[in-house]
């Protein structure tokens, strides 16, 4: 079970541009192996970080419009947020080091 928690486009606003906490977003779909490479990862960090930040999915296959809405084209698709806005984005896999130093710099 992952430690990040799915989103769709009724609750996105609500978790992500509402959030008291920065909130990395990955966007995903199942038949991606680079999406699923990174998933251990981005459970670390979840675990890591809790409390302090969110770590949130949204299967591209699912939320077409949540997709269409923050451009995706290529996954994974790390988009980083906070007060409500895009702040930092990583395409593709990347080192969990890499995700994670992106998620401190939000925490300050």
């Amino acid at each position: 079970m992952s430690k990040a928690a799915a989103v769709s486009g009724a609750t996105f606003d609500t978790e992500v541009l509402q959030s008291s906490v920065p909130v990395l977003v990955d966007f995903w779909a199942p038949w991606c192996p680079p999406c699923r490479a990174i998933a251990p990862s981005l459970d670390a960090i979840a675990e890591e970080y809790a409390g302090r930040a969110k770590v949130v999915k949204v299967n591209t296959d699912e939320e077409y419009d949540l997709t269409m809405r923050y451009g995706i084209s290529n996954i994974p698709a790390l988009l980083y947020f906070k007060d409500g806005e895009l702040k930092d984005q990583i395409i593709g896999a990347a080192p969990q080091r890499a995700i994670a130093e992106k998620l401190a710099k939000l925490i300050g």
